[in-house]
């Protein structure tokens, strides 16, 4: 690893989305007197660039400006036809793009090529000088398929940087999605690729219509050449710190080593956060410290220290920055972390967990994987 620093790509175009108002997927309710602004707001990653420039890790960060995707580069993972579409719902704004409730809006596509060609500056970054790179894009991108968009992501650009990363020398590339929702875009695109190791923790959701398929459960492995390279890690409401940590130590990091990648690409959402309105599963700033410390160690023990994190969900607009903070922190194996101001260890809580869901997990996995 050349450095002990986190290179953190932005572009401030990624601010020019704007979902609009309503709960989620959904538009807002005739109902109510007030309107709540969609929770995919600017303010969420405003608020993560603010700590990571004032808090005390700031002098091991190096700023570094994003650039928009060419239409080439976005090709690589999505459909031309796909493109078409997004590039043409924004001409009648605001249109729910796929039936998948997710807005395009005027300002949408050029934060979507903003997103997807920061993301690739921070993998292009991660590949020449063998350092950790985080892109701080939205909308996020791991809902969104080859060929439709889904859950508020337009382009899929973790997907897109894994492409180009295969595309400029990398034999294999592994992803963890840590965000609290399952990574189906990034599962289909992927499904059948054995060079690229796909594996998500998330709340068991299920299946949520057309645009979302996949399951998320343990059964899907892969087909054809991908068989045994999609891993699925549904985890109880309230898992937390240790049981997130026993996921990482127990199931993530022997696949990820038996798989040996090149590239480790983090799909890096903070919505498993114990004050996100859109996620259960109750972590604090230790868990995320410990995600980020493991994902580093892992990218240092097999690839030269080859680590892109690209951000996805996060929702509580406080507490995201505290998480993503303790991610870098994690990352960069700060010595004297920062307190968390508010979050509890709710693992406790939760003992079945640590005892008896996580080894199921795996030994079902392994066996529908041969």
């Amino acid at each position: 690893m050349s450095d002990n620093k986190l290179a953190v790509y932005w572009h401030p175009d990624v601010l020019k989305h704007d979902p609009g108002q309503g709960c989620y997927e959904y538009e807002a309710s005739p109902l109510m007197e007030v309107a709540e602004p969609h929770p995919e707001t600017p303010d969420r990653i405003i608020n993560i660039r603010s700590i990571l420039k004032r808090g005390d890790i700031r002098k091991s960060i190096d700023w570094l400006d994003g650039r928009y995707a060419k239409r080439s580069e976005v090709e690589r993972f999505h459909t031309a036809a796909y493109i078409d579409e997004v590039l043409e719902a924004e001409k009648q704004p605001p249109t729910r793009i796929d039936g998948s409730g997710t807005v395009i809006n005027a300002g949408s596509v050029d934060a979507a090529f903003a997103a997807a060609g920061t993301t690739i500056a921070a993998v292009n970054d991660v590949l020449a000088k063998n350092r950790a790179a985080y892109a701080l894009v939205r909308p996020p991108g791991h809902h969104a398929a080859r060929t439709m968009a889904d859950g508020n992501c337009i382009f899929n650009n973790l997907a897109i940087a894994v492409e180009s990363a295969l595309q400029n020398g990398c034999e294999r590339v592994a992803v963890i999605d840590w965000d609290v929702h399952h990574g189906n875009g990034t599962q289909s695109g992927f499904y059948e690729h054995g060079d690229v190791l796909t594996i998500s923790m998330h709340m068991p959701l299920g299946a949520w219509g057309p645009n979302h398929p996949e399951s998320g459960e343990i059964d899907e492995v892969g087909e054809g050449d991908g068989k045994g390279f999609n891993l699925n890690i549904p985890l109880p409401y309230g898992t937390g710190d240790r049981g997130y940590s026993r996921v990482m130590d127990e199931l993530v990091s022997p696949v990820v080593r038996e798989f040996g990648p090149d590239l480790i690409v983090v799909a890096c959402g903070q919505d498993g956060n114990q004050f996100d309105t859109n996620g259960r599963n109750l972590l604090g700033m230790v868990g995320f410290r410990n995600l980020g410390c493991v994902a580093r160690k892992l990218a240092s023990e097999l690839c030269d220290g080859r680590l892109l994190l690209c951000q996805e969900g996060g929702y509580a607009i406080t507490y995201t920055g505290f998480c993503m903070y303790a991610v870098a922190e994690g990352v960069l194996g700060t010595a004297n972390p920062m307190v968390d101001p508010l979050a509890y260890d709710a693992t406790i809580e939760r003992p079945e967990v640590l005892f008896s869901v996580i080894p199921t997990i795996g030994e079902q996995w392994r066996t529908l994987a041969k």
